[in-house]
């Protein structure tokens, strides 16, 4: 995975470190400027795959899905921070393990609050799903769920 990193940091796209839950997915990785042309993107591994080897799981795409408009969202509102509030991803197509799938997200609007996003998720310019999502942002290091 370390060649794919390199290969992909060559082009110009920047390794973001995750951890937590969101470390399932990892590489992703940016390129662009944040809030006017920033582009998020996943290599695809084989920890993401489904039952069936060579496709990736639906849960891995709407978890990057929900990173790649997050990220959107964070550009949108000045950061830092920002939860999920709603998001809806719909399957084009299946994606292949190893292929690299790459969101632009956009900022349809924002509120006091919330920024509404939307992107399209695409593997060799080909869409493979599109996602729309609703994320409340704020300034605090975490939100209370209560």
């Amino acid at each position: 995975m370390n060649e794919a990193i390199a290969a992909l940091e060559a082009e110009g796209w920047s390794h973001i470190p995750l951890d937590t839950f969101s470390a399932t997915i990892d590489p992703v990785f940016t390129r662009g400027e944040p809030g006017v042309s920033r582009e998020v993107a996943v290599k695809t591994n084989p920890g993401m795959a489904n039952n069936r080897a060579d496709t990736v799981h639906g849960g891995a795409m709407m978890t990057f899905a929900d990173i790649a408009l997050g990220i959107g969202a964070v550009d949108a509102a000045g950061g830092p921070y920002c939860a999920t509030v709603q998001l809806n991803y719909h399957f084009v197509r299946s994606v292949r393990v190893g292929q690299l799938v790459i969101c632009r997200p956009q900022a349809v609007r924002r509120t006091s609050r919330l920024v509404f996003m939307r992107g399209l998720f695409e593997v060799d310019g080909e869409a493979a799903g599109s996602a729309d999502g609703i994320f409340q942002y704020f300034s605090g290091p975490a939100l209370r769920a209560d």
